[in-house]
C-alpha cells in the first residue's frame, strides 16, 4: 500500500496542502470552484487567522509513491466545545483520490491526535468558524457551487460512511428565477408596505461603499446574535470581526447590501448578496495574479446570478417582517440591475421559516450537503 501521512510543518508544505485540489485533483473538473490561494494561506496560518485564539489545528498530507494523494485538517475549537459541552474535534479541508485506504490513513491520524486531546467525537467537514466552508456535498454534483461552499466528488461520502461516519445534520440550497412577468408577488408587496407603516422600519440606502463599511461593525455584531443558536456557531471575537470585514467588504456592492433600522436608527436586520463570482474564480485558478483579478472584477460586474451570502434579524424583532422588507428591496434592486436568477447558499434543513420565503419564487432545491459525525474508537 505504501501510504505515508505527514503533518504540515513548513510554508512549502502548506502551499502543497492548498494547491493539491486546485492544481491536481480537480484541475479539469468543470464544477469545482477553486478558492484563492492567498486567502487559504491566511485562513490556515496561525499568525494570520484570529480564530487561533481559541482553536488549534493539525494539517495532514497523504503521499503515495511520493505524490500527494489526500489532505485533511483536524481542528480543535475550544470555544465550541465549551458552548455545546462536547469533547469534539472537527475535520475540514478534506480532499482525496478515489482510494479508501488513503482516507482511512488520513483519519487515523486525525483520531490519533483527538485521542491525545481526550476527545470523544469527530464532526465535519467544518472550518474554524461557521463562516468557513462546511458540509460535504451529497446532492448536486453537476451544479456550479458558490465561492463559499465545498465541492467534492461523490465517492467522498462513500469513504466517510465506510470509515464509520454518520449523518449529523444537512444543509439545503435553492435556486430560483425571476417570476414570470418580473413582478414581485402582490401579496408580499402589500404586506411589506404595511410592515413599514406599522413599525416605522426603514431599509437603508447606502450612498457609497464607504458608507456601507461604516456600519460593518454593527452588522457583524448583529450577525453574532442572529447566528447564536445555529448548529456549530461560536461568538466572533473583535479581532475576527475586523478580519472578516477586511476580507469580505471590499467585494461588496453598496446596492446589494440591505439593512433595516428601527426608529432609533439601530440595525435590526441585514442581508448580504453579491453577483456570482464562481466563474470568475474558476478562470482565476486560485491566483489573483497575473490575470486572476481581471476575471474576478469582471464577474463582480456581471449581473446575471445573485448569490445570497448572509442574512440575520435581531431576536426581539423576529416575526415582524424584517426579513420580508429586505427580500422585497433586494428583489427590486436585482431586477433593475438585470439579475435573472438567485442562489440561496446553504441553509440548515431545519430552518423551515427561511425556506418558506423561497416558495413564492418557485425554488429548485438543487444541492444538499452534510456534516458527518463519528464516535472516536477507544
Amino acid at each position: 500500500m505504501n501510504i505515508k501521512v505527514s503533518e504540515v510543518k513548513s510554508k512549502k508544505d502548506l502551499k502543497n496542502f492548498i494547491k493539491f485540489p486546485i492544481d491536481d485533483l480537480y484541475k479539469d473538473n468543470e464544477y469545482y470552484v477553486p478558492p484563492l490561494i492567498m486567502d487559504e494561506m491566511d485562513t490556515l496560518a496561525q499568525d494570520k487567522n484570529p480564530a487561533y485564539e481559541f482553536c488549534d489545528s493539525k494539517l495532514f498530507l497523504a503521499y503515495k509513491e511520493g505524490k500527494i494523494v489526500g489532505r485533511v485538517a483536524a481542528i480543535l475549537n475550544r470555544a465550541a466545545n465549551e458552548k455545546f459541552n462536547e469533547k469534539n474535534i472537527r475535520f475540514g479541508w478534506f480532499d482525496v483520490i478515489e482510494d479508501f485506504e488513503v482516507t482511512k490513513a488520513l483519519f487515523e491520524k486525525v483520531e490519533e491526535w483527538a485521542k491525545e486531546l481526550g476527545m470523544e467525537t469527530i464532526t465535519g467537514p467544518q472550518g474554524f468558524t461557521d463562516l468557513d466552508p462546511e458540509g460535504l456535498l451529497i446532492e448536486g454534483y453537476e451544479e456550479l457551487p458558490t465561492i463559499v461552499t465545498i465541492y467534492n466528488y461523490p465517492y467522498y461520502r462513500e469513504h466517510l460512511e465506510r470509515y464509520g461516519f454518520e449523518k449529523e445534520i444537512d444543509y439545503v440550497e435553492f435556486q430560483t428565477k425571476v417570476p414570470e412577468g418580473g413582478k414581485f408577488p402582490e401579496k408580499l408587496a402589500k404586506t411589506s408596505e404595511w410592515i413599514k407603516k406599522r413599525y416605522n422600519f426603514k431599509v437603508l440606502k447606502f450612498k457609497n461603499k464607504r458608507e456601507a463599511k461604516k456600519r460593518g461593525k454593527e452588522l457583524f455584531d448583529l450577525l453574532d446574535e442572529a447566528y447564536e443558536e445555529l448548529y456549530g456557531t461560536t461568538p466572533l471575537t473583535e479581532k475576527q470581526k475586523e478580519y472578516y470585514m477586511k476580507k469580505y467588504l471590499p467585494f461588496v456592492h453598496k446596492d446589494l447590501v440591505k439593512a433595516v433600522v428601527n426608529e432609533e436608527d439601530k440595525m435590526i436586520g441585514f442581508m448580504i448578496t453579491m453577483p456570482s463570482l464562481s466563474k470568475g474564480f474558476q478562470k482565476a485558478r486560485g491566483r489573483l495574479f497575473p490575470f486572476g483579478f481581471i476575471h474576478i472584477l469582471k464577474a463582480l460586474k456581471t449581473y446575471e446570478i445573485l448569490d445570497f451570502y448572509l442574512a440575520g434579524v435581531k431576536k426581539e424583532y423576529r416575526g415582524k417582517g424584517v426579513d420580508l422588507l429586505m427580500v422585497a428591496d433586494i428583489f427590486h434592486t436585482a431586477l433593475d440591475m438585470g439579475f435573472y436568477m438567485a442562489e440561496s447558499n446553504p441553509e440548515l434543513e431545519t430552518n423551515k421559516k427561511i425556506q418558506g420565503e423561497w416558495k413564492y419564487f418557485n425554488p429548485r432545491q438543487h444541492k444538499r450537503r452534510r456534516i458527518f459525525k463519528k464516535k472516536i474508537d477507544k
